[in-house]
Order: structure tokens, then sequence, then C-alpha cells
């Protein structure tokens, strides 16, 4: 079987393809077999058969099989040898539900069959081209004709193709990005709650520290204590504390000695609290440690719950994909999600909580401070010396006021020390101080002197004597009321006992964080870390894997389209080496092909279930033949059937049981010269000649060819995640299978088989298992591919040659009938028998630019929904007697 003819796997609703020319090399029921076994949509079964002309009959029971599971199509293409005259067929290969192309294999010097076969099959796989011929093979004698054809072939150079898929690659993947941090504006409401650490609305007006508790005991005293001392302060710092006995029965060292000590023992209640619970994950008996040592927890709120985690999550994972972000920016924000939202038990927040209260902030609450009142000691002379000098212009009497309101002002001062605040009634604690007594007797008894001498010279009234020594003792008192209440205040504000209660609601706070994130959401923020977690290393996985799927060795199910670097390349590791070819079925009749559906039903439908199960062994590729070749007709050999012309693969079998994992041919250097080699088909070599009738157009790819790939990319990323989110759900912190590897592989296989198709201008095929339909509605862009660019935005090929090829009036000298001229005579020469196909792809005419250039094409033009050949396929019949049909009695077996 030629690796060069068939394509690898049928495509979406395309014909399955099977050649039977060289069938007898091994098990001829295992190519019908998973030919039948190819999946097919809609209960439509289109088979594409080349066979050589001389054994139509001999393959008859091969025939009928391919009708065994209910009705199926057949297009059998025929190679002749330049020798026969006539075609013997059965009955199975009769319209309409079967007909018989006939061609021979040497038609052009030069040309290889195959690369004559080659376009051939591809447009006649196609399932618009392949019905319409089937129609019209029914319309002519005896179902069987000699086609003449004309295709244009609109495609990518293969520096074109490998630049266009290392780009849609790495705009898939992305480079490797630092974790940066999460923050709750970027996150749903149902995760931003884990992230900002604040309280539920729910449990607002809970009571976290119960007063009967322990903890809430420890809370109510030291509350009670700075409660009392601020009582104590108030009644100090007012006159009567300075000159009544009210300030006598205050103790404010002795309050604040024991708000110190209360606050301490309450951290203490609140640190034994958080090491006794200081677990990951909250349990029941978790529960009673923390009510025995005074701490109540509620029920989980109603604004979180571990079943909402999941969703948000893939709501989250949804919108980063939706903003355009590769795969590994993606992961590093989950990760970041990850590691913000790991439990890491309360044990950890006794650091903060020694912050707020530890050692060194109870010290200075403890600590002495001085007490300083009066000012400053030369202002304090200078203001005494005044106020005595006015009381001391009374005449006569001026000489024992002035000196007495100085030592008035003295005794003041020092009442103001005996009754200092930080001082215990009883002496125990005492923080010093000074209150300036000496400068003010001296500045008094100076300035009462001066003032007898002034009063003397001036000889004032007694009435204004009177007044001025009333101001004068009034200012000594206010004075002395004024430094007073300034001191006590001055004082209070550097012992700070008031600090207390904020360090007591800083506690509260800490212990409520404390209570909600790391007891309460201690499951819900491991449920959440773990499944980030999990959807971070399934992104960096897929990543990887398309890295090494894309730009190395390729997997075993698709061509590779690696761009091989240069001898010259500074790293070895990044030559990839070309895939060798994919096994075919052995003798024993055991197959292995590629199931279009594997990677979204099966047993893989639950990503999760199958992670015990050990994967199915590689199926072991046939013996090689005498020549090395893995099948007997094959001259190439298995380094060439991914070499240069064969855009499709190995043309095994298709085969039912699974994808054949055939391992890799071996390092092939990359291209002589030095430079960049493109590694995927026709990568490194010459494509084959391309046959009179088929012109070759190749442009340097479209503006949209790198954004639709990424956008088929995506979605097809956002399916194989649509699987994985009730895995996570289930157990997020289990390990990643391996079917998630595959899955990727395949999406990259069916891409840049689209790729070489038709150059992605067919959308993938339509997957209708989503698991939750709503939850990719907002990324219906991403997740429906059905509106695609037209060619010319694709390739950078303008269709205007098709166009004038399909406008031209009927000239059969247009194409090129696929025989020798030997061969003419055979055919009919009524020009009205001849039937015509013409076709183009869909994505031709879609686009503005294309739609003045296709009006007046005809009704009759066959728009094919993919593929990269447009063009005129014409069936000329044969004459009556040149076709001999052959009964079932008459007929061999194969």
């Amino acid at each position: 079987m030629s690796a060069r003819v068939l394509p690898e796997r049928p495509l979406p609703g395309h014909a399955v393809c099977l050649d039977l020319r060289t069938a007898g090399a091994y098990d001829p029921d295992a190519v019908v077999r998973a030919a039948l076994d190819a999946p097919q949509p809609g209960g439509e079964r289109r088979f594409l058969v080349l066979d050589e002309a001389d054994r139509l009959v001999s393959h008859q029971l091969l025939y009928e099989r391919l009708s065994s599971y209910g009705p199926a199509r057949i297009v059998c293409l025929a190679v002749g040898v330049r020798g026969e005259r006539t075609v013997r067929r059965t009955l199975t290969l009769r319209p309409p539900a079967a007909g018989v192309l006939w061609v021979f294999d040497s038609t052009e010097e030069g040309v290889p069959a195959d690369a004559v076969l080659r376009p051939l099959v591809d447009v006649l796989s196609t399932p618009e081209v392949f019905d319409a011929v089937l129609r019209s093979l029914g319309e002519v004698v005896h179902g069987v004709a000699v086609p003449a054809v004309r295709v244009l072939e609109h495609d990518l150079t293969d520096e074109a193709r490998a630049r266009a898929w290392r780009q849609a690659v790495e705009g898939l993947t992305g480079p490797e990005v630092p974790a940066g941090a999460a923050s709750a504006e970027q996150v749903p409401p149902a995760l931003a709650l884990l992230l900002d650490e604040g309280l539920p609305r729910s449990l607002a007006d809970h009571r976290w520290l119960p007063a009967q508790g322990r903890a809430g005991l420890r809370l109510a005293t030291c509350d009670e204590a700075v409660q009392d001392a601020v009582d104590g302060y108030h009644r100090v710092r007012g006159a009567a504390g300075l000159l009544t006995g009210a300030g006598r029965t205050v103790d404010l060292p002795g309050d604040i000695e024991r708000v110190a000590g209360e606050l301490e023992r309450f951290r203490i209640a609140v640190a034994d609290a958080f090491a006794a619970a200081g677990g990951s994950r909250l349990t029941v008996e978790h529960r009673g440690v923390l009510r025995d040592r005074g701490i109540e927890l509620p029920e989980m709120p109603r604004e979180i719950s571990r079943a909402g985690i999941v969703p948000a999550l893939r709501d989250h994972t949804h919108e980063l994909i939706g903003k355009g972000l590769p795969l590994r920016s993606v992961a590093a924000r989950l990760g970041a999600l990850s590691a913000r939202t790991a439990p890491v038990g309360s044990a950890a927040r006794l650091a903060r909580l020694d912050a707020i209260c530890g050692p060194e902030r109870l010290r200075r609450l403890g600590g002495r401070h001085p007490f300083t009142a009066g000012g400053s000691r030369p202002v304090a002379f200078a203001v005494t010396g005044l106020l005595a000098l006015l009381a001391g212009v009374w005449p006569v009497l001026g000489w024992v006021l002035g000196p007495a309101v100085g030592v008035l002002a003295a005794g003041l001062a020092h009442l103001m020390l005996r009754r200092r605040p930080n001082r215990s009634p009883d002496g125990r604690i005492d923080g010093g101080g000074a209150t300036g007594a000496a400068p003010r007797l001296f500045g008094g008894v100076l300035g009462g002197l001066v003032g007898a001498g002034l009063g003397r010279l001036l000889d004032l009234p007694p009435w204004a004597g009177a007044v001025a020594l009333a101001v004068s003792l009034t200012a000594v008192f206010l004075l002395a009321l004024r430094d007073w209440s300034r001191a006590v205040d001055d004082w209070w504000a550097r012992a700070d006992p008031e600090d207390a209660w904020r360090i007591l609601r800083e506690v509260q706070s800490l212990v409520v964080t404390t209570a909600v994130h790391d007891w309460l959401f201690a499951e819900v923020r491991h449920h959440c870390s773990a499944g980030a977690g999990a959807v971070a290393r399934l992104l960096r996985g897929l990543a990887d894997t398309a890295d090494a799927h894309g730009r190395g060795p390729s997997h075993a199910k698709g061509p590779g389209y690696a761009y091989v670097p240069s001898t010259d390349s500074a790293d070895p590791a990044e030559r990839g080496p070309r895939r060798g070819p994919a096994g075919s079925p052995e003798p024993d009749g055991r197959t292995s092909s590629w199931s279009w559906e594997d990677w979204g039903d099966g047993g893989a439908d639950d990503v999760w279930s199958d992670m015990d199960e050990e994967p199915p062994p590689p199926v072991r590729a046939p013996a090689p033949t005498a020549n090395g070749a893995p099948y007997a007709s094959d001259p190439f050999g298995p380094s060439e059937a991914f070499g240069a012309d064969d855009p499709f693969g190995p043309s095994g079998p298709v085969d039912p049981s699974g994808p054949s994992r055939s391992s890799a041919a071996p390092d092939r250097g990359p291209a002589a010269g030095g430079g960049a080699a493109w590694g995927g088909p026709r990568g490194g070599h010459e494509p084959d000649p391309a046959p009179a009738w088929l012109e070759r157009r190749y442009g340097d790819g479209g503006p949209l060819l790198v954004d639709t790939l990424v956008g088929d990319l995506v979605a097809g990323t956002l399916l194989i995640l649509d699987r994985c989110w009730a895995g996570i759900e289930r157990d997020p912190g289990a390990v990643v299978p391996a079917v998630h590897e595959e899955r990727i592989a395949e999406l990259l296989d069916d891409t840049r088989v689209r790729l070489e198709r038709d150059v992605a201008a067919s959308p993938p095929p339509r997957y209708d298992g989503l698991r939750d339909q709503d939850a990719l509605a907002g990324l219906a862009a991403f997740t429906d591919r059905s509106d695609r660019p037209d060619a010319a935005r694709l390739t950078g090929v303008a269709p205007d040659a098709v166009a004038r090829l399909l406008l031209a009036e009927d000239d059969p000298a247009r194409t090129v009938a696929l025989c020798g001229p030997e061969h003419l005579r055979l055919l009919s020469h009524d020009p009205l028998a001849a039937r015509q196909v013409r076709f183009v792809p869909e994505a031709m005419r879609r686009g503005a630019a294309g739609d003045d250039i296709w009006r007046g094409i005809a009704e009759d033009v066959v728009w094919t929904g993919a593929g990269r050949h447009a063009g005129i396929l014409r069936l000329v019949p044969l004459r009556a007697d040149v076709v001999h049909t052959v009964r079932a009695e008459e007929a061999g077996e194969p």
C-alpha cells in the first residue's frame, strides 16, 4: 500500500479511503474491517476504494463486506495498465450505490502514478464531490467512466506553513511568565472572599468569643481594666485631682499594670487556641478544642460553599482564556491563586499575634514614664515674677503680698509633684517627675519685691492694688490648673493605656480572620488551592506537550510540522526528528486505527476516572519485508513515509482499535547547506511533479491564518478542559492522567491536518458532548469555529483563477483525460453522454472580496466544505462493449 496516496486518517464527513491494490501483503479482511469501524457521521457510509482494474472481480467479497453494516456508497478508483482494453466488474459496483472510475497508472512521462492519484483521492474523498461523482456515474453507461480533470490547488509554501504553525503553537502556549500575585479584584466573587480576608455578611453578628468562655472572660477582664484606667485618668486630670483628695483614691499606675497583665493573659489564651487548632483542615475535634478555649465557630456561611469553588475556577479560567492569554500565562495566574488560597493553619498566625501583642508592645504599655509639669523653667520664672510684681503694687501691703504670690505658685507646683498620676498611693510604683517649684519661688519673691517698690513710687489707690492682687491670684491658680491638666494629658499619652483597646480590637479581628479563613474556610480554601493548582499543572502540561508535539518529534497520529533548525543551531535538542510511519494491521488481523471521537468519548469520558488504569500497550508494527519497508509495495521505506511529498502521513488501513503507535523514525539531519529546514510533509525535499491537469498556486499566508489556527487550538483546549472539571470537583489534588497529553496531541494533529488539507479553511469537527453548555456561553467566539475567514485571507492567494476557470465556456479540451492515447478509442464519442462536476471550496467564496467575482457562476457548482482544490471533473463513459459485468456465481474468491 502506498504511503503517498491515501490520507493517514479520514477527516470528519469525508469518505473513508482504503487501498486494496496490495491487500495481499496482509490480512485483507483487516483492511475492510478497519474501514467499516472508521466513524462516519449521520449514518452516511462513503468509501473511496483504490483497486487494480484487473482484480475488481476477485475482490467481490471485500466490496460486499463494505455494505455489511448497512447501505454503503462506493466509488472505486480502478487503476489499469496500458495493455488493458476491457474492465470487468461485479454487480456490487453498479449504480446507484457504487461506480467505477477507470484511470491508468502511467499517464504522463516523468510523473509518478502516486503524484497523479493523490490529488485525485483528495478531491474524490470530499463528501460533496463524492456524492456528485456517484450521481453522475449513475447517469453514464454501466456506471463506469474515465475521469478528465482540470484542478487548481491553493496552498501555502512550506516556509509559510512552518512559520504559521510555529506562531500558532506559540500563541497557544506562550512563554514562561512569573506567577505574580492574585488579587480579589481579578477573580469571581466566590473566590474573592478567600483572598481579601473579609467577613461574610451573614457572620457579621456572630459572637466569636462568648463571655462565658475562657478567651471571652480574659477579653472582658482586660476591657474592664482599661476602662478603670480611663475613668481614673478622667478623675485625676481636672481641678479636683489637684486641689481635692479625689485623686488620692486613684491608682493609675496600678490600673495600667493590671491592663498589661490582663492583655498578656488574653494573648496567651488566643495563642493557645491558635496552636491547639493549628492544622490546615478543621475537624470536629478541632471545634471542641476551640470551644473549650472560648472560641465558638458558626456553621458555614451561605455566601460560600465547597460546591461553588470549581465552577468559579472554571469561570475564572475561561475569563482568562477569553482575554487572549496563552496557556502558560493562565497557568501562572492560577498558580498564584493556588498559593494565595492554600490553607496554612492558625499556627502560622502566631507571628501576626506577636506583632500585634508581643512582649515589646506589652513592655512599652507597662513602662514607667516621668511626670513633668510647668513647662520651660525660664518661662515659669518670668511668668511667676510678673504675677508677683502685679500683686506687689499694692502700697505697703505689696511687700507681703508680692512674695506671697510667688510662694503660692511654688506651693501649687509642689502639690502637682505630690499628686502626680504616675505614682501609686502606697508608693509602690513611682515614675518620678518634676514640676518647677523652685523657679516659681525665686521668680515670685523677686517679682513681689520689685512690685512693692514700684507700688511705693506710683502710690496707687488701694482699690487698684486689690484689683491687681485678685488678677494675680486668679492667674496663678488658672496657670497651675492648666499646667496640671497638660502634664497629666502628656503623661497619659506617653503611657497610652488606651492602646490596649486598639490591641484588643486587632486581636479580635485576627481571631475572626483566623476563625473564618483558617478554620471555617479551611476545607474550601484547600479545595480551591488544590483545584487551581490542578488546573495550572494541567495547562502547563498541555503547553509543554503542545511545544514538544508541535516543534519536536511528532505524535504517531498525525503529520509533523516541526520547524527543524539548521546545523548551526545552538541547541541540538531543538532539532526534532521526523516521524516514522504509522503501523499497519498485523497479519493476525489485529488492527490499530485512530478514531475521531476517541478524545471526546469512550473510556476517557471522565478525565479522572481512569487514573488507576494502565495505558494500553502499543500495537506492534508488522514485521518488515525484505527491503525494510512495512508494506510490501512501499518503495520508500519507513524513513520516507513522512518525507517530502506526503502531507497526510502513511496510508495504512484505518483501524478501529485505536491510534497506531509505531516508533518514530530515527533522527535525520537537517537540510543540507545549514539553512532552516521544514520538518513536516514535503519538508527538506522537492514536491512531486504536478501532472498536466493540476495547477499549483502557493501563498505566503494570509493575515488571518495564524489567528484562525490559534482560535482553533484554543477552542479545542477549552473542550479538553470541559471534561476535566468534574474530576477536579471530586479530587482536585489528583495527578493529571496522560490522557490529556493524548488529547492535546490529537488536537494538534487535527489542526495540522486541516492546515495541510485546506489551510484551515474548514472548521474543526463539531463537538456536542459539552458537560455544561452555559459555562462556555460567554466564549462563543472561541468555541464556535464555524465562521471561517475566506481562503484569500488564509492562504494569501486570490481566487480569481478559479473563478475564471469555472466561468469559462464548457470545453472538453480544458480537461485532461487520465488515460493514454491508445485508450481514447475505448471512450464514448457521444458529447452528451459525458457528465461534468465543477467544485469549489466554500472558503473561496466567503468574504467581501469574493462576492463579486463569483457572480455568474452556474448553479450546478458543487461548493465543498473542505479541501484546497477547485476545478472541473468530467466523467467520460466507455463504449458499451468495454465494460463487462460479472455475476456473483462467476466471481472468484478474493
